[in-house]
């Protein structure tokens, strides 16, 4: 059979990649075979015929120097040929078009290998050849995949010779053939440190030896879940390891949060948060990746209720003693133990991630930079945490221009005398709201304004209309009293004429025209009406929700501005005001980032003053 295009593709990067530390094979599949163990444990509950002749797990990795290869033999759930085919064959996981993307040119490509869930593809790094033989529990046919990694695979029957490689009536033998550049794999003192070293952690004993001759001997690990263990007898580099086995991934966890919950409900967590940010982070499914435990019986990796959905980029184990084990996976996500856990759980999260900001600084900033809009959804779906989630939340403002994050509580102890609101304005790019003629005249008077890019900022912000007590209010909606008389201002007959001509001209495109109270260098700008939706939030929700709305905005004048002075002299020449007046208001749409209505008639009216002036 031949590969799917992406294996093939990934293949050619691991046989090309220059890659110093080798190691990581042996890593990728112990974790293979672990996994292979706990599903079977699992499995074993509903139906324990499955174990009854081999009950106790174990992983077996030896050498053959004479035939220079290397095997590794677990006795967990095992692979049918359907299986075989579909797990090593493709890459059954969706996004593998952008992990190809993300491969492509990069020096560190195979470090990108475990987040896609491929590890077992890093054993051609040190292998010509491997085969696999498996055997799934409760079945009695035994099969055979074969590969050199280029030329695509085989699937056939396993020989008898390949079945005693086995231990038992079921499990997976993954057998190498190694290339001579990686012959240190054939040493037994390689072997054993090297398993050892990444995987000690691992709740499954590891013999160095054949399935048969060492069942008697000591493992190579303690065989002891991490999670279990108390804190003060972990080192940073086990917890790093641990870390990694459960994502795959080859960076450093960012924060460890290692608790045990007693009370009503009783549970331990072992919960990481990654230095880099999952290439998924933003699938729609929001699929959470927290390992459920119960008695530590490994249940599933993906129950809905678990995590809440802002947490899906931790990593990590929670195991109850208090959940039943004679359940299907599907019966035990209604549960209703688990929203306590996922409260809790929630709760110790954000509280670490509070005392992280008070205690390092530029790892929290590390992290708020990687996760921070999606910690924020939560401001929109979970009531019940918002406090804390607004503890931990950071935002740019005027204050530095987008130098340093701020929180909340930042702002309310700067606001100015009198101030009772928390001034926002929202777009995509901070470089772009840095500029914006709307927060002129908050700079001029030394009033705050928060700088809002994430796309979630637009909806929470629907939900959680005030923070202690002071209402957020957009800088681009409404009318903004900065702290002058709250009458609007008297205009003088020339301006009064200018806004009647303007209206008029500009009646199919803005809702009304009125004197600035915003604006102090820019002539013009666009603004919501105040029981309207805000700009930035009508062009997301047109991106996102196919949102048909198209509301009028109101356009403001700077009537001190010398080219609306001019162009208050000229209302009497009704060609060149008509012109002038789609011109401003295309002026203010473009700074606003949003599109002309009629580019050729932009452009044209532009030639026209251009060559006016010049």
């Amino acid at each position: 059979m031949n590969f799917s295009a992406d294996v093939s593709r990934l293949l050619d990067i691991v046989a090309n990649a220059l890659y110093t530390n080798h190691d990581v094979f042996l890593r990728e599949l112990i974790s293979n075979a672990a996994d292979a163990c706990d599903r079977l444990r699992y499995d074993a509950i509903q139906n324990p015929a499955l174990t009854k002749d081999n009950p106790d797990f174990r992983i077996h990795v030896y050498k053959d120097t004479t035939t220079r290869t290397l095997t590794l033999v677990d006795n967990g759930t095992g692979m049918s040929k359907g299986e075989l085919i579909d797990h090593l064959g493709t890459i059954a996981k969706s996004g593998t078009a952008a992990l190809m993307e993300k491969m492509k040119g990069s020096s560190d490509s195979l470090k990108l290998i475990g987040q896609f869930g491929v590890g077992f593809y890093a054993s051609y790094m040190v292998a010509s050849k491997v085969t696999v033989i498996s055997r799934k529990a409760g079945e009695s046919e035994t099969w055979a995949w074969v590969s050199d990694g280029r030329t695509g695979f085989d699937v056939r029957e396993a020989t008898k010779e390949e079945i005693d490689r086995l231990d038992g009536a079921r499990g997976t033998a993954v057998i190498l053939n190694i290339k001579d550049e990686a012959a240190e794999f054939l040493i037994d003192e390689k072997i054993k440190h090297t398993a050892l070293h990444y995987s000690d952690h691992i709740d499954v004993p590891i013999f160095l030896g054949e399935p048969g001759a060492a069942d008697k001997g000591k493992p190579l690990n303690k065989a002891s879940a991490l999670w279990t263990r108390p804190k003060a007898d972990i080192t940073q580099e086990q917890y790093t390891e641990f870390y990694r086995h459960i994502s795959h991934g080859f960076d450093e966890p960012l924060m460890i949060s290692h608790w045990h919950a007693e009370g009503k409900i009783e549970y331990t967590g072992l919960l990481f948060i990654p230095t880099l940010r999952p290439w998924d982070l933003f699938d729609p499914s929001r699929r959470s990746f927290v390992n459920l435990y119960v008695r530590r019986v490994f249940i599933t990796d993906s129950l809905e209720t678990l995590m809440f959905p802002w947490l899906r980029f931790v990593r990590g184990v929670i195991d109850s003693q208090d959940l039943p084990l004679n359940i299907s996976r599907e019966s035990l996500q209604f549960n209703p133990l688990l929203p306590k856990i996922r409260s809790g759980v929630a709760k110790k999260i954000l509280g670490d991630l509070d005392k992280l900001s008070r205690d390092d600084f530029h790892g929290f900033i590390a992290f708020w930079g990687q996760f921070g809009a999606v910690i924020k959804e939560g401001l929109y779906d979970a009531a019940e945490h918002r406090d804390d989630i607004f503890k931990i939340c950071r935002f740019y403002s005027t204050l530095n221009d987008g130098e340093k994050f701020i929180s909340l509580d930042d702002y309310v102890g700067r606001m100015k005398e009198g101030q009772e609101e928390i001034y926002y304005i929202s777009g995509e790019k901070i470089d772009t709201l840095i500029s914006s003629p709307q927060i002129e005249g908050f700079r001029a008077r030394g009033i705050e304004v928060l700088y809002l890019t994430d796309t979630i900022d637009d909806f929470w912000l629907q939900n959680v209309p005030e923070y202690k007590g002071r209402k957020f209010k957009s800088v681009t909606k409404g009318d903004i009293n900065l702290g002058q008389d709250d009458k609007k201002p008297e205009a003088p007959k020339e301006s009064a004429d200018l806004i009647r001509q303007l209206k008029e001209v500009l009646k199919d495109d803005v809702a009304d025209v009125r004197i600035s109270k915003r604006l102090t260098e820019s002539p013009v700008c666009l603004v919501a009406q105040e029981r309207g939706v805000d700009m930035h939030m009508e062009r997301v929700l047109k991106i996102h929700q196919k949102y048909a709305g198209n509301s009028k905005p109101v356009l403001e004048i700077n009537i001190k501005h010398p080219l609306i002075e001019k162009l208050g002299a000229k209302t009497a020449d009704s060609a060149l005001f008509a012109d002038a007046a789609h011109l401003l208001l295309d002026q203010a749409r473009i700074v606003q980032g949003e599109p002309v209505n009629d580019a050729g008639a932009f452009a044209r009216r532009m030639s026209a003053f251009m060559a006016s002036g010049l």
